[in-house]
């Protein structure tokens, strides 16, 4: 079964601990759910983007976590 897991990091791409602890979910959607419920609490957590991870292997990202300013 794959394992799905989000990385953390700050805008220079260093890796940050989440303010929300996420579990390991067992599918994309529910990953991408749970990043929609939490993306704010994790921005202000000091999280500035995130990358989604299948089995280790990078999906996507990174996806920022800070609404679009222009």
């Amino acid at each position: 079964m794959a394992a799905w897991t989000w990385r953390f990091e700050t805008a220079d791409g260093t890796e940050v601990q989440p303010a929300v602890q996420p579990e390991e979910f067992t599918t994309q959607s529910d990953a991408e759910s749970w990043i929609g419920e939490n993306w704010r609490e994790l921005r202000d957590g000091g999280a500035d983007q995130v990358r989604l991870f299948e089995d280790g292997t990078e999906v996507y990202g990174p996806m920022s976590l800070h609404a679009d300013q222009s």
